[in-house]
C-alpha cells in the first residue's frame, strides 16, 4: 500500500490535538476523509505550567477554538505523572552523566505513541493520528517510516523509536505535504491558530533560558576550562550545562589562545572523572568532527537490524544525511562516516536511513577521530 490516507469509513480516529497548526489541519483532513475524529490535547507537563514559557492553558484554549472549527469533541488528557517517570527523569540521569539527552525522541516512543495510544484505544479507536512530517508505507505486512516529503520540516528523526504494533496505529496525514500547504489550508477553511508560529524547544523548558531551568534540578559542580594545551582559559559551572559545539554561554569569548587569530570560542569535550570542559577555538578544530562513532540502546523499526553495509545517518536533527559505513554489535552498532562529522554528541540520536525509509537508532555513546 503507497504511504497516503485511506478514507475512513467512519472508522474512529484520535488525534493529538497541541494547538498548533499542523495538528489542527491533520484533524480537519481526517475529518475530510470520512473519519469519526475525536481530539484529544495531551497535559505533559506541571511545574510552573503557567509561566511566559511553558504554558498549557494557552495552548488548549487555541485546540478548544480548532475543535470547534473542525466540529469534533476534545477531551483534556493529563499524562505529566508519565511524562515525569518515563522522559524526565531519563533527561535529567543523562545530564547528569555529562550527556545531551533528546527528550522528544523519548516523548514520542514513551507518551505520544503508547500512552496516548493506549488511551485512544480505550476511547475505541482504530488509530491515533498525529501533526508530525513523516509517513507510514505498508510493504508486504510491515511497516515502513518515511520521511516527509517537505525535508525542511521532516520529523522521522524524532520517531525513530517506533515499533511495528505503534506504526500499524498511526497516521500522519500532512507528512504527503509541504509547510506552506498546511498553512494555506488552515488559512482557506479559517482556523483561528492559522498563523500562530511553530513551537521551538522542548516542550518543558519552551524557549526560557535552558541552563536557568536545569539548575533547579542539578547540582552545580564547577570545574576548569582547558584549552587544546592543558591551559585553563575560564571556569566552567557544571558539566551537566554544556553540550558538544556549543558556542552561546561559554563566558570566554574574549580569551585569545596563543595569540593567534581570535575565533569563536567552542565545548569540544568533556572529561568526566577530572570535571573538566576542553573548549576549543574555531568552528572546523579537528577536536569537533568525528568519523566514527558508537551508538547503543538501538531500535530499529523493522524490529530487528537492517542488513545494509552502506547507509546514511544523521547525528542531530536538521542534519544533512551522511552516507557511512554500518558494523552491527549486540545491542548496538558503529557508523564510520564518509566524511567528519561535526559536534557529534554523546546522548543524542544516531539514526539511519537507506534513502526516504528510516530504518530506526540508537543513543550516540561515543565519538572518535
Amino acid at each position: 500500500m503507497a504511504a497516503g490516507i485511506i478514507q475512513g469509513m467512519g472508522e474512529r480516529v484520535v488525534v493529538g490535538l497541541s494547538g498548533g497548526v499542523d495538528s489542527a489541519v491533520t484533524a480537519w483532513l481526517l475529518k475530510q476523509q470520512g473519519f469519526e475524529v475525536v481530539g484529544i490535547f495531551m497535559k505533559n507537563w506541571e511545574d510552573d505550567d503557567d509561566s511566559e514559557y511553558c504554558s498549557s492553558n494557552a495552548d488548549f484554549v487555541d485546540a478548544a477554538a480548532v475543535a470547534d472549527v473542525v466540529g469534533i469533541e476534545l477531551e483534556h488528557v493529563n499524562f505529566a505523572a508519565a511524562y515525569k517517570d518515563r522522559v524526565f527523569a531519563e533527561f535529567l540521569r543523562e545530564h547528569q552523566a555529562g550527556r545531551t539527552p533528546n527528550p522528544d525522541v523519548l516523548c514520542n516512543a514513551e507518551i505520544k505513541f503508547k500512552a496516548f495510544l493506549d488511551h485512544a484505544m480505550r476511547l475505541g479507536a482504530r488509530k491515533i493520528a498525529t501533526g508530525h512530517y513523516a509517513r507510514v508505507r505498508e510493504v508486504a505486512g510491515r511497516f515502513e517510516l518515511l520521511k516527509g516529503l517537505d525535508d525542511a520540516k521532516d520529523q522521522s528523526y524524532f520517531l525513530h523509536r517506533l515499533t511495528q504494533a505503534q506504526l500499524s496505529k498511526s497516521l500522519f496525514p500532512i507528512g504527503e505535504m509541504r509547510k506552506t500547504e498546511v498553512r494555506r489550508i488552515a488559512a482557506q477553511i479559517g482556523l483561528p491558530n492559522a498563523k500562530k508560529k511553530d513551537s521551538t524547544g522542548i516542550c518543558f523548558v519552551g524557549e526560557r533560558p535552558f541552563r536557568e531551568f536545569l539548575q533547579r534540578y542539578l547540582k552545580n559542580e564547577p570545574g576548569s576550562m582547558l584549552d587544546e594545551r592543558g591551559r585553563e582559559v575560564g571556569r566552567h559551572v557544571g558539566l551537566s550545562f554544556y553540550t558538544l559545539g556549543q558556542r552561546q554561554g561559554l563566558g570566554i569569548g574574549g580569551v585569545k589562545s596563543g595569540g593567534g587569530a581570535h575565533e569563536p570560542w567552542y565545548a569540544a569535550r568533556k572529561e568526566i572523572e577530572r570535571n573538566v570542559l576542553r573548549v576549543v577555538q574555531g568552528h572546523d578544530h579537528p577536536w569537533l568532527l568525528s568519523s566514527t562513532l558508537q551508538a547503543g540502546d538501538c531500535s530499529w523499526i523493522a524490529g530487528t537490524p537492517p542488513t545494509l553495509e552502506r547507509v546514511a545517518a544523521k547525528t542531530r536533527y536538521r542534519q544533512v544525511d551522511a552516507p557511512c559505513r554500518l558494523a552491527l554489535r549486540p545491542e548496538a552498532f558503529s557508523l564510520q562516516f564518509d566524511q567528519p562529522q561535526w559536534a557529534v554528541t554523546p546522548g543524542q540520536s544516531a539514526v539511519l536511513y537507506d534513502g526516504e525509509v528510516c530504518l530506526g537508532g540508537g543513543v550516540i555513546d561515543a565519538a572518535a577521530d
